[in-house]
């Protein structure tokens, strides 16, 4: 709220955790929107509730960025004067009424339900079934201002806006993690210096990659995942030739992977002498044909077209 400049005061804070109280049921999971959120409420002036306004504000600012809101939220403050033995609820309160009046109950919820409430009281207790007249009374307030509100927008924009950074996750076997770090820390600062983007490693091998340009994330995981990749029989693989023995050849299929192709599996003709076809440094598509018990892997050329 406007005020003298300094660090937020008692009913910023309270108002702001209230508003959090309310989204928090509606969040995305980290895995479904891996984004830390902050959202930012500015009173100029007001004559109501200031933090269903800013529950309300919020709902629609976090729709508009993108963030993948389950529902939206809206709130109202409900308000009670006290005559005798005589009680009057009073929905969406102005100042005066919550001045004179002996509550300020605050309900938030979506269309399907209450997702949070706060109550200020000025009378020694009520009777519940004061309480349940103002929940009930709650609702088609905040019907009502709901409407209104996906009025202006129905649903989350279906893309992030372009000023938001791009994070993007991959699983990887935890025991690959070893391959993506490298020794000393050399693979991971090679591929966030060469990338620009920013990459963090957990211990069950989920990989998070940051960078403010898709480009650079998509470059990343690329790398990420030339280095991770789990061998697949029957798939075909372009890899380079680095040993040559008189019973064939190893082929590097992938970073730290190599795989045995034997003599009788580089051409449906007889070899007699593996030189005569392969040499060291020669790129080669093979497919690989099997893994046995001790994950050693058998390569074949037959029937592969060269390029």
């Amino acid at each position: 709220e406007v005020r003298r400049l300094g660090s937020p005061g008692r009913r910023e804070i309270g108002h702001g955790y209230l508003a959090e109280r309310a989204l928090i049921p509606v969040l995305p999971s980290e895995e479904e929107f891996p984004y830390a959120i902050r959202s930012v409420t500015e009173i100029m002036s007001q004559n109501g509730s200031t933090s269903m306004a800013a529950t309300c504000s919020s709902t629609l600012a976090l729709m508009d960025a993108g963030v993948p809101l389950k529902a939206p939220v809206s709130g109202i403050a409900m308000g009670l004067m006290v005559d005798g033995d005589k009680h009057y609820v009073l929905s969406d309160i102005a100042d005066a009424e919550d001045f004179a009046g002996d509550m300020d109950f605050k309900v938030t919820g979506t269309a399907n339900g209450i997702t949070a409430v706060q109550m200020d009281m000025k009378v020694h207790g009520l009777p519940v079934s004061v309480l349940a007249d103002a929940i009930k009374q709650s609702g088609p307030g905040r019907k009502h201002i709901l409407d209104h509100m996906v009025a202006t927008i129905a649903a989350p924009r279906e893309k992030l806006s372009p000023y938001a950074p791009r994070i993007e996750k991959i699983k990887i076997n935890p025991e690959k993690i070893g391959a993506v770090i490298g020794k000393g820390g050399e693979t991971i600062n090679k591929i966030t210096g060469e990338t620009g983007a920013m990459i963090d490693i957990k211990d069950d091998g989920l990989i998070t990659v940051a960078s403010n340009d898709t480009a650079s994330i998509e470059k990343a995981l690329e790398w990420i995942r030339g280095l991770t990749e789990e061998p697949e029989v029957g798939k075909l693989y372009t890899g380079k030739v680095v040993t040559i023995k008189d019973f064939g050849a190893f082929v590097n299929i992938m970073p730290g992977t190599d795989g045995m192709l034997h003599i009788s599996q580089i051409s449906e003709q007889r070899v007699e002498n593996v030189t005569d076809v392969l040499k060291e440094g020669q790129m080669v598509t093979v497919k690989l044909a099997g893994i046995d018990e001790k994950g050693r892997l058998s390569l074949t050329m037959k029937g592969i077209e060269q390029q």
